[in-house]
């Protein structure tokens, strides 16, 4: 398991998570890195967790390098001892894990469910499903040993609604709802909160390679005329993490520029 070394540096822009640890997974771009900056300019200290290795370390170093505390960990979410190592790893370099956003994930190909190839299904099903579970296995009894913290699940809009051609993705990101509000009632009274976000199309890498008329398409299904940013899921991410959130557990969170109110 290859590392980061941390930070001396701790300028930031604020303090709401000063003196806290966050690990977040899928963090070498996209949503999770928009995160882990967004957590760290407020003080927290961050672990970026992503089986892109390289990327991971690449990312720590851009947020060391704008004053964030910050090192990196390869991680596999689909592989349980990969995950408990992470974890470990988190409590081990910042002495304790308060915050977690479960976001690591991939898309899948595109086809009926009829015609759905079944590698394929297992594959999206074990990063987008079992990986959140796997995340949440191992950081709720540190959480809870600590007397507190909260978790984020990253689930998306079709946690809620179908999308024809992508039945894996759609039932690994319900299942990630279900859980959520599973492990948020068994874990409030504990002090640990758990919730989901469910973002609307997001301008990230799993969209690059989207031809025009397929983005301009899924622009159009969104009733703010645009797909999201991720610094703006980033920005409920850290609402849900933080203490202003402190009576909202199990709950699921859209954040999609209207996509599902139509």
């Amino acid at each position: 398991m290859s590392t980061t070394s941390t930070s001396s540096s701790t300028s930031t822009t604020g303090t709401e998570f000063a003196g806290k640890t966050a690990l977040v997974t899928g963090a070498a771009s996209g949503i999770g890195l928009a995160t882990a900056r967004r957590l760290g300019r407020d003080g927290a200290a961050v672990v970026i967790a992503d089986h892109n290795e390289q990327g991971a370390k690449e990312a720590a170093e851009t947020l060391k390098g704008e004053g964030i505390r910050a090192a990196a960990v390869a991680v596999d979410v689909t592989d349980p001892a990969s995950v408990e190592a992470a974890v470990q790893f988190t409590v081990d370099t910042f002495g304790g894990l308060d915050l977690a956003v479960n976001n690591a994930g991939i898309g899948g190909a595109s086809a009926p469910t009829g015609a759905y190839d079944v590698a394929t299904y297992d594959r999206v099903i074990r990063t987008n499903l079992d990986g959140v579970f796997y995340s949440m296995r191992y950081e709720l009894p540190v959480m809870e040993a600590a007397g507190g913290g909260a978790i984020v699940n990253v689930a998306s809009i079709l946690g809620s609604v179908g999308f024809a051609g992508s039945p894996a993705y759609v039932a690994a990101k319900h299942g990630v709802v279900g859980l959520t509000k599973t492990a948020g009632a068994e874990y409030a009274a504990k002090g640990v909160r758990v919730n989901a976000v469910g973002p609307g199309f997001i301008e990230t890498p799993l969209l690059k390679e989207m031809d025009k008329a397929a983005h301009d398409a899924l622009v159009g299904l969104h009733p703010a005329g645009r797909l999201g940013q991720s610094e703006e899921v980033a920005e409920l991410i850290a609402f849900l993490l933080s203490d202003r959130a402190s009576f909202i557990a199990g709950s699921y969170h859209l954040v999609d520029g209207g996509y599902t109110a139509v």
